[in-house]
């Protein structure tokens, strides 16, 4: 099955009120899923990077400003 985008927010309009419902409660928690994945990935890369030593803790705000540039 070849479906385009358009094709499928045209299939999408054509869905009951409730059934948009019940697809937007899907795409909501498919979201949510993604996005802790990427957290989940974001924050091995970062233990690992602290353990290799490469990052870097300041509380001092010029530092931490010197350090974003």
């Amino acid at each position: 099955m070849n479906i385009t985008f358009e094709n499928l927010v045209e299939e999408v309009k054509k869905l009951s009120f409730v059934e948009k419902e019940e697809l937007n409660f899907l795409l909501d928690k498919y979201l949510v899923e993604t996005r802790r994945g990427k957290i989940k990935n974001s924050y091995s890369k970062s233990q690992k990077e602290f353990k290799k030593g490469k990052l870097v803790f300041s509380n001092n705000i010029d530092k931490l400003k010197e350090l974003i540039e």
